[in-house]
């Protein structure tokens, strides 16, 4: 057994195994109880090791609450379940397709640690969800429609596949020649790095062109094993990228945000996506208000690099996609000004072209302003 299947064998699954509650009521204990039969509980013995404190960043991700049994916030319970329509997406099971040119293909639905956000937690961490045979309709389907140039492996989380299974995935979808990408969706190196060994490197960078997209929360996430675990998979060759979802009391801060992508970059992470969070049943007590994403958004413009600066989006309940939103620094625009706001709060005006400066670029002389018709333009020889 690997070094990071100890650690995932090891890992807490019982409310009274949970760190810091030693000291709370049975009453209460019970009460977690049937908050772990709604959604499981997954805290690898690694990530055990980053919860400092009760209610700290790592702790409030991972270790349920009451919170989870209270909000219901749709009256559409098939909204609460599955907020973003992907069932209705699935032309095929475990496979959506809501884009024209890709699609997200579930290889699994266990992660490292389960996320009490999790957008998916109608399936995380229930068995036999996902199937040899679901996957091998997914590939099919993928295989059947020309039109899908790009791929995203997704779950649950791809890397706890083992080896040689993930192996034969990667092989099928790159001997489709129409597929030109392949993306998989990780939380992997942030929260069990030690899965990331020399052994799946050597399988991984069999596939080029492969893009990873690693889930990052909180600076505090990145350890020197985390570190090594980016490093490994940048020098093979994989294009890095961040996803961030927004989560109150645990990055809903400027600069926690910017520490957090100023560590990304100097692992060669690509901040990407922070993301609003979705409307999953039992998880209202982490979303923050729209307006703040906006304003961390703002608050780091100008005070970072334009590379650490993600997009922040809201995937559409219903299934709408991913929108993405900016802070309104447009204070007005006409036919001759546009007038913004930089991250000062300074106002700039920048001039339109003007229509005569535009017939100039075109060749048209001055004098010919008032003279030509539609019936004899002409550009001067």
């Amino acid at each position: 057994m690997e070094q990071w299947q100890k650690l995932l064998s090891g890992s807490v699954v019982k409310v009274e195994d949970l760190p810091f509650l030693s000291n709370t009521s049975e009453e209460y204990k019970e009460k977690l109880r049937k908050v772990s039969k709604i959604f499981p509980i997954r805290i690898n013995s690694y990530f055990l090791d980053q919860i400092k404190e009760e209610n700290d960043p790592m702790w409030k991700q991972v270790v349920p609450t009451l919170a989870e049994l209270d909000d219901f916030i749709s009256d559409e319970e098939s909204l609460d379940l599955d907020p973003l329509n992907e069932e209705g997406d699935m032309p095929v099971p475990e496979l959506v397709h809501r884009y024209p040119d890709r699609v997200l293909l579930m290889v699994n639905n266990q992660c490292p640690i389960i996320c009490r956000f999790c957008t998916r937690k109608r399936k995380i961490g229930f068995p036999g969800i996902v199937t040899r045979e679901t996957l091998r309709l997914g590939i099919e389907y993928i295989r059947n429609h020309p039109e899908i140039r790009d791929v995203i492996l997704s779950g649950g989380d791809p890397l706890l596949v083992p080896d040689k299974e993930l192996d034969r995935i990667l092989g099928e979808l790159r001997s489709i020649p129409h597929l030109e990408i392949i993306r998989i969706g990780t939380r992997v190196p942030g929260t069990l790095p030690q899965r990331i060994t020399e052994n799946l490197c050597s399988i991984l960078k069999k596939y080029h062109p492969l893009y990873f997209n690693i889930h990052f929360n909180h600076p505090a996430e990145i350890t020197p094993e985390v570190e090594k675990a980016c490093n490994m998979l940048a020098d093979i060759g994989i294009p890095l990228g961040s996803q961030t979802v927004l989560l109150e009391g645990v990055n809903d801060d400027a600069e926690v945000m910017r520490e957090l992508m100023h560590k990304l970059l100097k692992m060669r992470v690509k901040p990407y996506y922070i993301y609003q969070a979705d409307m999953t049943m039992g998880t209202d007590h982490f979303r923050t208000t729209v307006e703040k994403g906006l304003q961390i958004l703002k608050d780091m413009q100008g005070h970072t690099s334009g590379m650490g600066v993600p997009y922040f989006v809201i995937d559409t309940p219903g299934g709408g996609g991913k929108v993405r939103l900016l802070p309104n620094m447009v204070v007005e625009h006409n036919e001759k000004e546009v007038v913004v706001r930089n991250y000062e709060g300074k106002v700039f005006r920048y001039p339109q072209p003007s229509k005569k400066s535009a017939r100039k670029k075109m060749g048209t002389p001055d004098s010919q302003e008032h003279t030509v018709s539609a019936n004899t333009c002409q550009l001067p020889a």
